[in-house]
């Protein structure tokens, strides 16, 4: 069988999905009259809404006589788990890049990766359309990153296409004609990824992803590295030290083809197919015939940086508008994420009712939150913290730095780097970036980092773009600066009163909205001051047989504070916590009662 086997690369939003679609149209996979979803690539409803891909999808298109796997990966850094794993399925990589922006970080995480396992790129300058594409600056902007990232000389020599993804065309050159469609890239394809390699021996296949599915229970995919396989064959499993993990039989083969994917009875070497039929094998792990003793070379897997409490929920309006609520179900929910996903971590706590889940950011975490709660969960999750570590030699701690690079209209510059030097933040670099604009880069310890994308679009009037990168584990950096106000927080449970609330409009700006069920210990505002204040929403007005009109005025009030997922999970303090219900977001202090909440504050001064 002829084969190729490639991943596109690119940074979020540089239209990776999108060229996916075209491929997928130009090569026929599609029937002409077949109704596709845009972005076909992106199933999941969250990859729709936030216009980012979360999971690595495989697809394949035939061009000629050729089937041409094509692997498209996240370009996020917080689902680079997925990426490093990805690339050791694939021959050669498209490093699709856009006109005006030019490589970004992501990009530079990847290619460096892709670089260092020898695999040959293709560049793709992608939105040469665009008003404001810089197409020869962008083109020596990845030759320079290319050579800073150690590529060979080969590796240099890369093709370069230009097109539009969106209007279905790649050519040789910016001004040729666009009725080539893709098929200058599909020709590039062939001539410069090579076939895949295939080893000798019996069938061993390298787990990449994997996932867990209702009705074929664990199902690995992989590229096939040697031999052929069926269904019902006997295999093992070992893990990267080479011990035995479990022995077994397949009971599916499912090879990719277009969107679909389909049953197969024989798969053989330099595919790339997913195995059903064994409950312990995961990612890195060798799927092999029992004669091999020896497992393939895998990847470790990066560590992960921030972590997170979730806990049952416990407040007064538990169980309320949610129908999953029992640690049980929260734990074995959970432990199928951490399954399917290597870039997670989970850890059950002292507290039976509390979980560990540690992961590359906050962004990884809020996406599996809020998939949680789609399907039905209520919970509560403490603030976000940085997974520290201890040097061995030197019994220093470490803290985890992220290279962070804030594109921002040269007036806003000043304000980013003031706010970034409070976070202890580092200025490494600060260059023009064409349209009155400069780019800014950063090493930023990642706890300075919790919650600053919301304070960066306000101070930059929303026109500023950061994007965020694991750089490495250095000394701790020193305490930084939290939250400085203090919070309101309701003393008693019933439903929130809009002429109390008017009453306590000087205390500071509001959570909630007259009618809103309160308890007591749920933060409802914000405080003016530094210091929390217990305050009553619930108190209506007095009545009395006098009526005025100056009285009876209608009561209008400011507009709340709205709180989002990823905002709330920022604004917390340790001693709170966000509720989330499939309904609701609420913050909380983690002790309701008010003398609980004074012994705990003790004990902490304590300790310290």
């Amino acid at each position: 069988m002829n084969l190729r086997n490639i991943a596109i690369i690119a940074h979020v939003d540089h239209g990776k999905t999108t060229l996916v679609d075209k491929l997928l149209q130009q090569s026929g996979t599609y029937r002409e009259n077949q109704k596709v979803a845009e972005r076909a690539m992106d199933s999941n409803d969250l990859e729709r809404e936030r216009g980012i891909t979360i999971l690595a999808k495989c697809t394949s298109v035939h061009w000629e006589d050729t089937q041409i796997n094509i692997v498209d990966t996240p370009g996020h850094a917080d689902f680079g788990g997925e990426v490093e794993r990805i690339l050791s399925m694939v021959d050669g990589v498209i490093v699709l890049v856009d006109a005006a922006e030019g490589p970004m970080p992501q990009t530079k995480f990847v290619v460096s990766k892709a670089l260092k396992l020898g695999l040959k790129p293709i560049v793709a300058i992608n939105k040469v359309d665009r008003p404001d594409a810089r197409i020869s600056e962008v083109v020596n902007e990845v030759f320079d990153l290319f050579a800073a990232l150690d590529a060979t000389d080969e590796q240099l020599d890369f093709p370069i296409l230009y097109g539009s993804g969106k209007n279905g065309w790649m050519a040789n050159s910016p001004d040729a004609s666009h009725d080539v469609g893709m098929k200058p890239l599909f020709e590039l394809v062939l001539k410069h990824v090579a076939p895949p390699v295939v080893q000798e021996g019996p069938f061993r296949l390298l787990g990449t992803i994997i996932e867990a599915n209702p009705y074929l229970g664990r199902i690995i995919t992989g590229r096939i590295a040697s031999g052929s396989v069926k269904p019902n064959q006997a295999v093992k499993v070992l893990s990267r030290e080479g011990k035995l993990i479990e022995s077994g039989r397949i009971t599916k083969i499912l090879a990719f083809r277009g969107l679909e994917r389909q049953p197969v009875e024989f798969a053989e070497a330099g595919d790339i197919v997913a195995i059903a039929g064994l409950t312990k094998g995961t990612v890195a792990d060798t799927f092999c015939d029992p004669a091999v003793e020896e497992p393939l070379q895998a990847q470790p897997i990066d560590p992960p940086t921030v972590s997170m409490t979730f806990i049952v929920n416990n407040s007064p309006l538990a169980g309320t508008e949610g129908d999953k609520v029992t640690s049980r179900l929260i734990r074995d929910r959970l432990l199928r994420e951490a399954e399917g996903n290597v870039a997670l971590r989970v850890v059950e706590s002292a507290d039976k009712d509390a979980m560990e889940v540690s992961g590359r950011g906050e962004l990884q975490l809020a996406i599996l939150i809020e998939t949680m709660r789609r399907e039905g969960f209520e919970l509560s999750v403490s603030r976000p913290r940085v997974v520290f570590q201890k040097d061995e030699a030197t019994g220093q701690t470490l803290e985890p730095i992220e290279e962070v690079v804030v594109d921002v209209d040269e007036e806003h510059s000043g304000v980013v780097v003031q706010k970034m030097s409070e976070r202890k933040s580092e200025l490494i670099e600060m260059k023009p970036s064409g349209g009155n604009r400069l780019r800014l880069v950063f090493y930023a310890p990642t706890r300075g980092l919790i919650g600053y994308q919301g304070e960066l679009m306000t101070d930059t009037k929303g026109t500023a773009i950061m994007n965020r990168l694991f750089h490495n584990y250095l000394p701790y950096k020193g305490p930084i600066q939290g939250r400085r106000n203090g919070v309101l927080i309701s003393n008693d449970q019933g439903e929130a009163v809009a002429y109390a609330m008017f009453k306590l409009e000087d205390r500071g700006p509001m959570m909630i909205e007259p009618g809103w069920k309160v308890y007591k210990g749920m933060i409802v505002g914000e405080h003016t001051r530094d210091n929390d204040l217990e305050i009553n929403v619930l108190k209506g007005k007095q009545l009395t047989n006098i009526r005025t009109t100056s009285k009876d005025e209608a009561v209008r009030l400011t507009p709340p504070i709205r709180m989002t997922l990823e905002k709330a999970l920022a604004y917390i303090e340790d001693d709170e916590l966000v509720e989330i219900t499939p309904k609701s977001i609420r913050l909380r202090k983690k002790h309701l009662d008010p003398n609980e909440r004074k012994r705990a504050e003790k004990a902490k001064e304590a300790v310290a």
